[in-house]
């Protein structure tokens, strides 16, 4: 069992972050949804359960938590390892390992069990989450979401009585979205206590008993699994949350094959479109008599990305969608100018560019955003990315995002959604002609999602050409123009959807 009882937390340097007065109690075997917008305090309340907090992260705590019976605040966090075991929102943070089989047994040999023990619960883990693919795999040469697999797996190894997930599925595919959900049934039949933060809703609807949503660091409603299944579209968006269901059409195209249909812009003038030519990129140039070899568009065969032809329209929003390790982000990465090993230019405005002067014309805000934050405050952080500093447009843009609140904050002291629409500012604030975003509304609640939609719209009606890698079928369908599917590093279908949709 786990009960907070009269707990109020506001982590240090942060006054008006935390929580206040929460009291909650969640009985074994029970799964429970945290729900709300980004940063209301769900994070805060796992890392209560699973003892990050006092112990790492420092703050004025009152109250108490007990899992099991023990008080959180004097037990060591490694006494709670055994116990409770957490998957959080970026992967990375957690491995401990440099490949896909260390980091998956390191949990039960870090606590010293027999070697046959180890071995059989690898090959349950494997088999449960259908991880024969990524076995002896470089966790560095993973994508986002085949990390978020590898975290839930390492975890599940150490057989926890608890298991806590920070938004799990922020950059997943609906494949392995569907996978996850197969394990947390798993779990729940196997009688774990599940505590999940979470704002896609819809795969976790069969699976809770009880939704708490918080609002302001406060428990502000309650529901039971039947009642929040049967809310409306119109109720959940007035909590700031996603759709419980989702439109068969939305399913199909993510997690199906639609019809391969060309995008329609021969019809566009020449000087209103972007030409992307013979974009090819491998990892592993071979290499003859200890000289790296070029590459040349006939080294089709041996690269991890092909993309020899694509035509958008200037203006407009391309939804870049595929499976995880398709090779989205490896796209963007190329378009940008930032992977050395790739070949391959853009024409646009009668110009032709190469990978050196991609980098003037594109920004990119990546899918962990952690790595392109540098400065001390927010407005800094946004003011860095202009060519001119400006700091009431800065102050304009932040606005746009619902962060200019946070101005003068540590952007590593913002949650994981807050800190992404930071990234997002600068972005704009950078002025680019190319903007390319992966996964922009990973973490994002509903509210902020479409925000994030309509600001893209807005960039490319002010004439940006946008590129959005995305698993967000709801983002997909409120501004994208045109939808390109990647599988194994090549284009499978380019499909027009006209306008935007929202």
């Amino acid at each position: 069992m786990i009960e907070i009882q009269g707990v109020t937390f506001h982590y240090q340097g942060l006054e008006h972050a935390g929580l206040s007065n929460i009291n909650l109690t969640i009985q074994d075997g029970e799964a429970v949804l945290l729900s709300g917008a980004s940063g209301c305090g769900k994070t805060t309340v796992t890392r209560l359960i699973n003892g990050l907090i006092p112990h790492y992260y420092k703050g004025e705590l009152s109250g108490k938590v007990l899992v099991n019976g023990q008080d959180v605040s004097s037990t060591q966090l490694y006494d709670l390892a055994g116990v409770v075991g957490s998957v959080f929102q970026n992967p990375r943070s957690q491995f401990f390992s440099v490949d896909t089989d260390g980091e998956i047994v390191f949990g039960p040999e870090n606590i010293g069990l027999p070697k046959e023990e180890i071995l059989a619960r690898k090959e349950r883990i494997v088999a449960d989450f259908n991880l024969e693919e990524l076995l002896s795999r470089s966790l560095f040469q993973l994508s986002g979401g085949e990390k978020q697999k590898i975290a839930c797996a390492s975890v599940a190894a150490l057989l926890p009585q608890i298991i806590i997930l920070d938004e799990p599925s922020s950059n997943l595919d609906w494949n392995s979205i569907r996978d996850l959900r197969e394990c947390m049934r798993l779990w729940k039949s196997q009688g774990k206590t599940i505590i999940v933060s979470e704002h896609r809703l819809w795969y976790l609807k069969d699976i809770i008993d009880r939704v708490i949503y918080i609002k302001d660091g406060r428990i502000d409603e309650q529901w039971t699994a039947s009642e929040f299944s049967q809310m409306s579209e119109e109720e959940l968006a007035a909590h700031e949350l996603r759709p419980v269901n989702l439109e068969q059409g939305l399913i199909s195209q993510f997690s199906g094959k639609p019809t391969q249909r060309r995008a329609a812009h021969a019809s566009v003038p020449n000087e209103q479109q972007v030409k992307l030519r013979d974009f090819l990129f491998t990892y592993t140039m071979p290499t003859y008599f200890f000289i790296k070899k070029k590459l040349t568009p006939a080294d089709e065969d041996i690269c991890t990305l092909s993309v020899r032809d694509l035509t958008v329209a200037k203006g407009t929003v391309t939804g870049i969608i595929g499976q995880n390790g398709s090779g989205k982000s490896t796209f963007l990465r190329c378009l940008c100018g930032l992977e050395k090993n790739c070949i391959g230019f853009v024409e646009m405005d009668g110009a032709v560019y190469r990978r050196k002067d991609l980098t003037k014309l594109c920004y990119m805000v990546m899918q962990d955003v952690n790595h392109q934050l540098f400065t001390d405050s927010v407005r800094a952080e946004v003011m860095l990315s202009m060519a001119d500093a400006d700091e009431s447009r800065c102050d304009a843009i932040l606005a746009d995002l619902d962060i200019l609140q946070y101005a003068d904050k540590h952007p590593m002291a913002l949650s994981g959604g807050q800190k992404q629409r930071v990234a997002i500012a600068s972005a704009v604030a950078a002025g680019a002609s190319i903007l390319l975003f992966d996964e922009p509304t990973s973490g994002l609640d509903y509210r902020h999602m479409r925000e994030v939609s309509r600001l893209l719209r807005a960039l490319a009606d002010a004439g940006h050409t946008v590129f959005v890698s995305t698993h967000d079928p709801e983002l997909a369908a409120q501004c994208c123009n045109t939808i390109v599917r990647i599988d194994h590093g090549r284009i499978a279908s380019v499909e027009d959807l006209g306008g935007a949709h929202g």
